[in-house]
């Protein structure tokens, strides 16, 4: 028998952590809900439910809380053994860089909507799947239009340097994110990108073609021409042929 998820609720204003623990009740695939008014006391919750044998598999979680505010508490949580999932609940959108690199689930602003939160429940139950190709799908939060939302490393085709942020390109559009690309460079090395070049990461799935002409090397990723420094020439040429002759062979 499956059972719902047992999450933990932390918000230090009492109206807004019973609103969040009626909507999280709410949804059919929540079991458990507790709750906690501050850090220190989500974490005597958080080590009970473990000696219980218990534990909180998600918390939904305020940042700016009296005393050991949401994002010390979410580095806290990220030391556990098995840490539990991290959804940040605010009523403020300037610690989006803080859930990335949390590696939070998601990032909802007050007032909560139901459907903003069924979201990020569904965010939860199925993140850290292997996608189709085996690899490894994370998010990333970009704004849009005052909006924060979450950008599947599956979606982004390749990533350009500019200066400390860098420009997410999908199939639909870019996105500026305040990221380094050497963040995301180790971010998502499970997740199929490739250093071509000081100034770009590609996926490596999304590469079509290879051209060396004269010493140069530059990939085609749709209608784009990237330059492939000549320290990483051989690197990616060497990965392109074992992909194509793994495709080959399944094929």
């Amino acid at each position: 028998m499956v059972t719902g998820l047992r999450v933990l609720a932390v918000d230090d204003e009492q109206p807004a952590l019973e609103d969040l623990a009626y909507l999280l009740r709410a949804d059919p695939r929540i079991g458990d809900v507790l709750t906690a008014r501050d850090g220190a006391a989500a974490l005597k919750l958080l080590d009970r439910a473990m000696a219980d044998g218990r534990p909180v598999e998600a918390v939904f979680l305020d940042i700016r809380m009296r005393g050991l505010d949401g994002v010390v508490l979410g580095r806290l949580l990220t030391r556990f053994t098995r840490p539990p999932k991290i959804v940040f609940v605010t009523a403020y959108d300037d610690h989006a860089v803080d859930a990335f690199e949390l590696k939070a689930e998601d990032y909802l602003l007050k007032p909560v909507r139901p459907e903003r939160l069924a979201e990020a429940i569904r965010r939860v139950c199925g993140s850290r799947t292997d996608s189709p190709e085996g690899q490894e799908v994370d998010t990333i939060p970009v704004e849009l239009g005052g909006v924060t939302r979450f950008v599947a490393s599956t979606e982004v085709r390749y990533v350009e340097a500019q200066g400390d942020y860098a420009r997410l390109h999908t199939a639909t559009g870019s996105h500026l994110v305040r990221i380094p690309l050497a963040t995301l460079e180790e971010r998502w090395a499970t997740a199929g990108f490739l250093r071509v070049h000081r100034s770009h990461l590609v996926a490596v799935k999304h590469i079509d073609e290879l051209h060396i002409d004269s010493g140069k090397c530059v990939v085609r990723v749709g209608e784009t021409e990237i330059p492939v420094s000549r320290r990483h020439t051989r690197e990616l040429r060497d990965l392109l042929v074992r992909r194509a002759r793994r495709a080959k062979r399944d094929g």
